[in-house]
């Protein structure tokens, strides 16, 4: 008999919760202390830190906004609050009902002048039943070797296992195989559709604002959905509200600064970051009116400011603006997100704390000749989502920690219009009609200790997906040409999909430093971006699922295997993993995928799989820190259509990807940062023959992707000097100077076939490469 996961998991599920109940969990069992975490030096929350009861040998961490809840039996305990780079916190209490206790723990001065690779508590990689994920905190990011000065995060990410960028020094990157768009960036929980700047050689994120980064690889949380590859979430500082403090840098391309403080001390707070390239401006300094005539150039603010109205309810609220501008007598383009997150966290009782958030999430580009010029255009574009969500953490007791929710979206997906400029334009105005459509989804989950070693992570998300009038959609023949169309008004629901989504985790603690875990998961993804492109480009089109476009499902199933060393100062990792989709998305050869009306006609789907092994080792304490990574990984798709129905590389597979991150502090006041990263080269397809046409010389090209682009290797070296440390200062600076690409290696970024001027029957291949040696100084300095 065939069972179908989704309604087993769902029944254990709800099995497990009246179990609970069962066991009891009202106070007769015990009494709960609930609370917040706080950093004591910035009244920041701290996710991930931990209550310890040693008599009991039970223990609790705090969520994704510093809450915490542990429920006891009555009695006398001493409580040990805990999180890495911080001193632990003793507290004596005489637990006789239930009790709040925030507690604020002060930076361990032993560990401040120590790189902190990940900001979790120690252990927490071992036990923790969530598998595949990684995080990074901002200081992590800023001892990295920087590209021209500019601290990065996606290029942070970049370095980890499983995780690979697309093409060279651009902000898309590849998780298990998986395409750009298959991954889900938040910033505050606002989606980030493109996460670029400068054509993506710089990411959208500023580490001065950024507090903690979060990967997950495929084994998504149940709360989140809509993509198959990965999630990162990225949360903002809430801002100090002790002090007023500042911090920023100023580099040869690129100045930043960002303010934080209180707001009402202890009570309310704010912070505000930017910043701006500058390159244009010395651009104007060229004698060449070539060079003088351009304008490039990016800027970017971030903000936020929170208010605790009481002990129960805390109000946030965020937002992102940022902006890419290239223009000159011919051509411009510009290209931004907007975002803004207003959030309300309230504590029901001691055992439920909520979230409720609505965010609004804008990208748009335009580019085109400016008026006055040979046939002058503009192009613009857009995608905006609307989103109410709500999450609930339920600590029903200490064997059984439930989440639950909602989300609903509304997508406004302008795919483009073009239209002629100036007095007697050589065209009209074309338009692409919006798509519009509601994702939504119910979910919840359950994490439950089953004795001491043990811990299972199950849950269920169902997802569905609306497509909205007003719209079109066509009927194709086998050709992809239009045969027929229907036409729905303006709010008309014409087609959706429901999914069910189960995820299964399991973690096995051999002892508290060694574990093994394995895990299942399914995600279903509703949009997706058509490109021609595997560089991350921001003038891409996104498109829905539709009555022509089936949903893309995605499996994964993973093993792994965890062991620390001497005290949490060591870690070490091997996971493999196997992933199979379902409707994976591909597009007809030699596909017209912009402006097009009818695109849905140039799209073929089939399936895709993919499997690899991760190994990761790393040292978090001491002078020396840094990992090493390596990932072996494969990734194909087989799509009929395509490639004589065979199955052929994806655009994404690359064998192997090695890359090794070091840091060492000579002594307080100079550090030095390396890293080496090596990769395999990118399937391509090449011609391989030509024959005549009339009098025109058509190629023949290969196999889809059966050729390779030379691997890729660099070395990037960095060293900070920093002044020495005053406890009555307040100024403190540093200068960074980095090299990117040490040995100039000359990395292939595309390569094209040009035939020779003299003879049309003779091709070459010409190599472009897009840096050498990349030498920057950046000044930073805090306050």
């Amino acid at each position: 008999m065939k069972i179908n996961l989704s309604y087993f998991v769902t029944f254990i599920l709800l099995f497990s919760v009246a179990l609970a109940f069962g066991e009891g969990s009202n106070t007769k069992d015990g009494y709960t202390i609930s609370g917040f975490i706080s950093d004591n030096s910035t009244g920041e929350k701290l996710p991930g830190a931990t209550v310890f009861v040693a008599s009991l040998g039970k223990g609790a961490a705090s969520n994704n906004y510093g809450f915490y809840s542990i429920t006891i039996p009555k009695g006398n305990y001493e409580l040990k609050y805990s999180f890495i780079g911080y001193a632990n916190t003793l507290v004596k209490i005489q637990l006789r009902a239930d009790t709040t206790i925030n507690i604020e723990l002060a930076p361990s001065a032993e560990n401040l002048s120590e790189v902190e690779i990940l900001g979790e508590g120690i252990n927490e990689n071992v036990s923790s039943a969530q598998m595949s994920i990684m995080a990074l905190t901002s200081q992590t990011i800023a001892s990295i070797p920087a590209f021209m000065g500019e601290v990065d995060i996606i290029k942070a990410l970049q370095l980890l296992p499983g995780v690979k960028f697309v093409a060279e020094g651009t902000s898309g990157f590849s998780v298990r195989g998986g395409s750009p768009d298959q991954n889900l960036v938040l910033l505050d929980e606002a989606q980030i559709y493109n996460a670029g700047h400068l054509l993506g050689f710089f990411s959208v994120f500023n580490n001065d604002a950024i507090q903690n980064v979060q990967l997950y690889k495929g084994d998504l949380p149940a709360q989140y959905g809509g993509r198959l590859a990965s999630l990162v979430d990225v949360s903002m500082k809430e801002g100090n509200n002790k002090q007023f403090h500042g911090a920023g840098g100023i580099g040869l391309i690129s100045s930043r600064l960002m303010l934080e403080g209180p707001i009402v001390k202890d009570k309310a707070s704010f912070m505000v970051a930017g910043r701006r390239t500058y390159a244009d401006l010395f651009l104007k300094l060229s004698p060449n009116e070539d060079i003088n005539d351009n304008a490039l150039y990016f800027y970017d603010m971030n903000a936020k400011a929170n208010y605790a109205i009481n002990q129960n309810n805390h109000l946030y609220i965020s937002g992102y603006f940022g902006k890419d501008v290239f223009k000159n007598d011919d051509f411009k383009m510009n290209w931004g997100n907007a975002t803004g997150t207003l959030r309300w966290n309230h504590i029901f009782n001691e055992r439920l704390f909520s979230n409720f958030t609505f965010i609004a999430s804008k990208f748009n580009y335009s580019l085109g000749v400016p008026e006055g010029g040979d046939n002058a255009f503009l192009w613009e574009s857009a995608l905006t989502d609307y989103n109410l969500k709500g999450d609930f953490t339920w600590f029903l007791n200490n064997n059984n920690k439930i989440t639950f929710g909602f989300s609903s979206i509304y997508h406004d997906i302008f795919p483009g219009t073009l239209e002629g400029l100036g007095e007697s334009p050589t065209f009209g105005k074309y338009s692409i009609p919006s798509n519009y459509a509601l994702e939504s989804g119910v979910y919840i989950s359950n994490e439950q200790n089953i004795g001491p070693k043990v811990t299972i992570k199950y849950g269920i998300r169902l997802s569905s997906f609306s497509n909205v009038g007003p719209g079109t959609v066509y009927e194709f023949d086998s050709l992809g040409y239009v045969n027929d169309s229907s036409t729905y008004a303006s709010g008309d629901f014409y087609n959706t999909y429901f999914q069910p989504e189960p995820r299964v985790g399991i973690v096995y603690k051999f002892t508290e430093t060694a574990s093994v875990k394995a895990s299942y998961s399914r995600n279903a993804q509703y949009i997706q971006q058509a490109s021609n492109s595997t560089g991350g480009s921001p003038f891409n089109i996104w498109f829905p699922a539709s009555p022509n476009v089936l949903p893309q499902i995605g499996d994964q199933v993973a093993l792994g295997f965890f062991k620390n060393f001497k005290e949490g100062m060591f870690e070490t990792s091997v996971e493999g993993y196997y992933k199979w989709t379902k409707n994976a998305v591909d597009f007809v050869d030699h596909a017209d995928l912009l402006l097009n009306q009818y695109l849905e006609g140039e799209i073929l789907s089939g399936k895709g799989y993919g499997y690899g092994a991760e190994f990761f080792v790393k040292k978090a304490i001491g002078d020396l820190t840094g990992w090493v990574s390596y990932t072996w990984s494969r990734t194909f798709k087989e799509v009929p259509g395509i490639n004589n129905n065979d199955p052929y590389p994806a655009s994404y597979d690359r064998p192997n990807d090695l890359s090794i991150v070091v840091n060492y502090n000579f002594k307080e006041q100079l550090s030095f940062g390396l890293n080496w990263v090596y990769l395999t080269g990118m399937p391509v397809t090449f011609p391989v023959g030509r024959y005549e046409y009339g009098n025109t010389i058509v190629p023949v090209y290969s196999a889809r992707n059966s050729y390779r682009l030379p691997d890729y290797h660099r070395l990037d070296l960095s060293i900070t000097w920093r002044e020495k440390s005053k406890p009555e200062k307040r100024w403190h600076s540093e200068v960074n100077f980095s090299i990117y690409n040490l040995y100039y290696r000359k990395n292939p970024w595309v390569v094209n076939f040009v035939n020779d001027v003299n003879n049309p029957y003779v091709t070459y291949a010409e190599m472009t490469y897009l840096f050498g040696v990349i030498p920057s100084v950046t000044y930073n300095f805090r306050f």
